[in-house]
């Protein structure tokens, strides 16, 4: 049993903050790995990516979107409620090392991958710049955080309603312009945003690295649910990944695959609030 002894509502109550007590975790998971939960003894396993870890107290973060069957039970646990089970950590953790300027790229839940990383690149003595995204102001999540970690950061929302108005490609682009001194870019966020910011900077021959979500069974490549292209070759993202090489993922394939049990996800979400 894994206790939550935080919880803090976000962006209209339908991103969630968990903080939860797993030790052993803590202590050895690094950033850009992910665990996999579930809730109970009926529940389905789940991936979910790390937003931050606080191995002295014990503690990992996780931030999740309410969309699904799963995510709404989530969202009904409150602090001092226990989650079944917490596995991980699992994936490769992200390659960190100190490259010099890096850019790092977050929309949406996105930014809560990002966090993580980012903070792992400034530890290791990186200028980090950061640029996160939302739809509207009231979406927006980590911003203070992110703020406490990069040089820079630059806040965009696609209706204007808070920071930049627009697509975080446009600042990136103008970073790209303006400076030469730019190693690599991490991008994590929706796949369009992922898929739009690698043709960005494929024109510019910087290193691009993406986190991936792709669908997800047991996070250990048994099942093969969680195959992705990648530069012409399969992989698995749950032990080859989460993160590859942005310029050789076939987003489009990753698209489709991601898209086969949307209508599901809904109908079972509509039927378990009934």
């Amino acid at each position: 049993m894994f206790q939550i002894v935080r919880k803090e509502e976000m962006a209209k109550g339908t991103i969630i903050r968990f903080d939860i007590d797993a030790p052993k975790i803590a202590k050895k998971i690094k950033a850009g790995q992910f665990i996999i939960l579930r809730v109970n003894e009926t529940g389905e396993r789940i991936p979910l990516t790390v937003a931050d870890k606080d191995e002295f107290a014990g503690i990992i973060t996780i931030i999740f979107q309410v969309v699904g069957k799963t995510t709404a039970l989530m969202r009904t646990l409150n602090e001092g409620d226990v989650i079944l089970d917490v596995v991980g950590p699992l994936g490769k953790p992200a390659e960190i090392e100190k490259t010099g300027t890096v850019v790092m790229v977050g929309g949406g839940t996105g930014v809560a991958i990002l966090h993580h990383v980012a903070k792992a690149f400034k530890e290791a003595g990186n200028y980090v710049i950061g640029i996160i995204g939302a739809q509207e102001k009231e979406m927006l999540i980590m911003e203070n955080e992110m703020i406490s970690i990069c040089d820079e950061l630059v806040v965009t929302t696609d209706d204007g309603s808070y920071g930049e108005r627009g697509f975080v490609t446009i600042p990136l682009g103008k970073y790209l312009d303006e400076r030469y001194d730019i190693k690599l870019v991490y991008a994590i966020g929706p796949i369009v945003m992922m898929k739009n910011v690698c043709k960005l900077t494929k024109k510019y021959k910087i290193l691009t690295m993406v986190s991936l979500n792709p669908i997800m069974i047991d996070g250990t490549g048994m099942c093969g649910g969680c195959r992705v292209k990648v530069g012409g070759e399969t992989k698995f993202c749950c032990v080859d990944g989460p993160d590859f090489d942005g310029h050789k993922v076939d987003f489009d394939e990753l698209e489709k695959r991601n898209s086969l049990y949307l209508k599901d996800e809904k109908d079972s979400l509509l039927y378990s609030i009934r």
